[in-house]
């Protein structure tokens, strides 16, 4: 399992997108945290802008299925699609995410 970060530019944004993520199983759940200010530099000038993080949580074999379509129905030009390892998950809350995400939990064994 990973777990994938997203910038958008507003929660709205962010259901619409993790709305389909889930719909297509590419993601067990997404949360979205509003409220964030990101700064960056963007075309040579620095920007500080209002932003909300969805928190995808899915399988590691999802991970190129769900960069493209997040990609292709994403608002900005180069969207931020981070993916973080994880060293340990809930063993049940490990079987719901791959069962949401239509793949068998194989390796399950050992996780806590």
């Amino acid at each position: 399992m990973i777990v994938v970060l997203c910038t958008v530019p507003d929660t709205a944004q962010g259901a619409s997108l993790g709305r389909m993520l889930v719909e297509r199983r590419l993601a067990a759940c997404v949360n979205l945290l509003g409220g964030l200010t990101s700064i960056y530099r963007w075309q040579g000038k620095i920007h500080e802008d209002p932003e909300a993080l969805m928190v995808i949580k899915t399988r590691r074999s999802a991970f190129a299925a769900l960069t493209r379509a997040l990609v292709a129905a994403h608002p900005y030009e180069v969207p931020e699609v981070v993916a973080l390892p994880t060293d340990a998950v809930h063993a049940p809350y490990l079987a719901w995410a791959f069962e949401q995400t239509g793949t068998p939990p194989s390796d399950l064994e050992g996780t806590p």
